[in-house]
């Protein structure tokens, strides 16, 4: 099982649509895959069709009432796909979770349960809070979206910082998985400076997709689908595509070298 956590703490990158349409493009390949919705907007939980009312167990109560992994999952229409979906009781976890001594091990802990799945990804928040420090804990590794925007490297700096200090005390084994740009528009001269920038700056750890703006990317959700399902011929569904073999064609090479 890889568990890998979607994170960038600016908000509007593309984590959720990352999550919802990696894992269903994972899932379409035959894994069983689980995404993790641990941010209180739920955008990932309603993306994949689940009505806030029918979110009875959540990830709150698996970091906060010892909730069985088993009781929070449910399945969507995807085959091989589950969700751990969120409500806004999540927005209070960091006033919660202060005074516990374990709080940012939590998830890990939580996710030790997680053996029928082959993949979990984790839809973190805008933001670094224990809920981020809990996915970065429990992560084998991270997945960055980075939107070809200007200043879209700015934020990465604090982010690393995290990743070491969570390497230092909690997680020394976490690997960052890579960075995956989005939101691409090739016809905009910022969206190719963007790229050029972060392909010199980050090398190697920028993957070869792009993911590009796509009409069909931003309708699926309000139809409770990933792209992959909505419509398998856009752009949108062969970028998640190439990102998901990519990601699969890097695994034996991560795993050396963790």
């Amino acid at each position: 099982m890889r568990i890998v956590a979607i994170t960038n703490q600016k908000g509007g990158v593309g984590k959720t649509t990352t999550a919802i349409n990696l894992g269903a493009t994972l899932a379409s390949m035959k894994f069983r895959v689980l995404i993790v919705d641990l941010d209180p907007q739920g955008n990932a939980s309603t993306g994949l069709g689940i009505d806030p009312a029918d979110r009875v167990k959540s990830t709150y109560d698996l970091l906060l009432d010892g909730a069985d992994l088993a009781d929070v999952a449910q399945k969507t229409q995807v085959d091989d796909l589950w969700i751990a979906p969120a409500t806004t009781d999540l927005s209070s976890t960091d006033i919660e979770l202060g005074q516990r001594d374990n709080r940012v091990f939590l998830l890990k802990e939580a996710l030790a349960q997680a053996v029928p799945y082959d993949y979990v990804l984790i839809d973190c928040p805008p933001s670094l809070s224990l809920l981020t420090l809990n996915a970065l804990t429990a992560a084998h590794s991270l997945l960055v979206p980075l939107q070809a925007e200007f200043f879209a490297l700015e934020g990465l700096s604090q982010l690393m910082l995290t990743v070491r200090e969570v390497r230092e005390t909690a997680n020394p084994a976490l690997r960052i998985e890579g960075v995956v740009l989005t939101m691409h528009d090739a016809r905009m001269n910022l969206s190719k400076q963007v790229e050029d920038d972060a392909r010199a700056t980050l090398g190697e750890l920028v993957f070869d997709t792009i993911v590009p703006r796509n009409v069909r990317l931003s309708e699926a959700p309000s139809f409770a689908l990933p792209v992959i399902s909505y419509d398998p011929a856009s752009k949108g569904s062969q970028a998640y595509i190439d990102l998901a073999n990519e990601l699969l064609d890097r695994e034996p090479q991560t795993q050396e070298t963790a």
